[in-house]
């Protein structure tokens, strides 16, 4: 009798640990959130509306991988949504102008990235500015740059076929759904920062860094340089994010992106990584990209305003914050 109920006993606590995660309570809105906006409305639940859907979620997606590693080293970056626009239109103007060939002009328009990242993360780290104002400070200047030199009118968008463009934005057929290559992408790119996170001596330091900064740099972790080389990641993500939307809808916008900071954010924080950092969580990012993209889809086709969306995000991500400190706290009393 003993040898039977000694593992069932030592099964609830991993149960009831699952259960009490940040992750597995956003995993629990999802469900609902999909549920509810299914009854509401039977086309979301659709090939064609899952496939809207699923088209744009791997461009905030990405960028949302590179701010969850920020976050778990404690920084964040407010700029990603200029940088979303800029990256795109400094390719298309170098390409459309005939100054390089559409190749290097991708390549230029990411070490311009390289460039704003770096910039992030030489004045936080080596000056010791915060983040939010350095970052928000870097949004005005890269918004303002894409806005002068494209005297506030959109680029159309290289629209020749070739090999990048198949590569950033081709589209292909499974069964009843479209889908674009972009989704390869995040799939690549979230098993990597899921490998890097989780299962890597980097993702050792970035949580050590984000939990007691001077305790890690006491231990040699070398936490200026993770942090510099995180600010350059996330830059560079939010511009690979902005050229594949530019070459999805053939329009490169100086203002594309706006907004796309707090969006981002929003869905790190939902998914269960915390603001104060030494805690990211990539599949709960996933988790909260799925549920941002859900909602907004969703309120539409069962008839709420679009311009509601922004109440909804607000809402959920207040009611993610008090379950996320709720489990904090019990889990801390233990």
């Amino acid at each position: 009798m003993t040898a039977v109920t000694e593992p069932m006993e030592l099964s609830r606590p991993r149960w009831r640990t699952t259960v009490a995660t940040p992750q597995f309570a956003s995993l629990a809105i999802l469900a609902l959130v999909l549920v509810v906006f299914a009854v509401g409305n039977p086309n979301f639940l659709s090939p064609l509306n899952i496939s809207n859907m699923v088209a744009y979620l791997p461009e905030l997606g990405i960028i949302a991988l590179g701010m969850t590693l920020l976050l778990t080293a404690g920084e964040f970056d407010l700029s990603v949504g200029a940088v979303f626009a800029l990256g795109p239109v400094v390719v298309m103007l170098l390409a459309q102008n005939g100054i390089v060939d559409i190749g290097p002009a991708l390549l230029i328009g990411l070490l311009v990235c390289v460039a704003i990242g770096a910039i992030n993360g030489l004045i936080v780290t080596k000056i010791g500015i915060s983040s939010f104002l350095v970052t928000l400070s870097m949004l005005l200047i890269v918004r303002g740059a894409a806005l002068y030199i494209t005297q506030g009118f959109p680029l159309k968008s290289w629209d020749q076929p070739g090999f990048f463009v198949t590569l950033l934005a081709g589209s292909f057929e499974l069964g009843s759904f479209r889908l674009y290559t972009s989704l390869w992408w995040f799939i690549a790119l979230t098993l990597l920062a899921a490998y890097t996170l989780n299962y890597s001596k980097l993702g050792n330091w970035i949580s050590a860094i984000g939990s007691n900064r001077n305790a890690a740099i006491a231990r040699g972790v070398p936490a200026d340089t993770v942090k510099i080389w995180l600010f350059i990641l996330t830059s560079v993500l939010a511009g690979l994010a902005g050229m594949i939307s530019a070459f999805r809808i053939s329009a490169a916008s100086p203002v594309a992106g706006t907004g796309y900071e707090l969006e981002v954010i929003a869905m790190v924080v939902v998914g269960g990584t915390a603001l104060t950092g030494g805690h990211g969580t990539i599949f709960g990012t996933i988790v909260g990209a799925i549920m941002l993209r859900a909602i907004r889809n969703g309120i539409v086709l069962v008839g709420v305003p679009g311009l509601a969306f922004n109440i909804f995000v607000g809402a959920i991500i207040l009611v993610m914050l008090i379950l996320h400190a709720m489990i904090r706290n019990r889990s801390t009393r233990r």
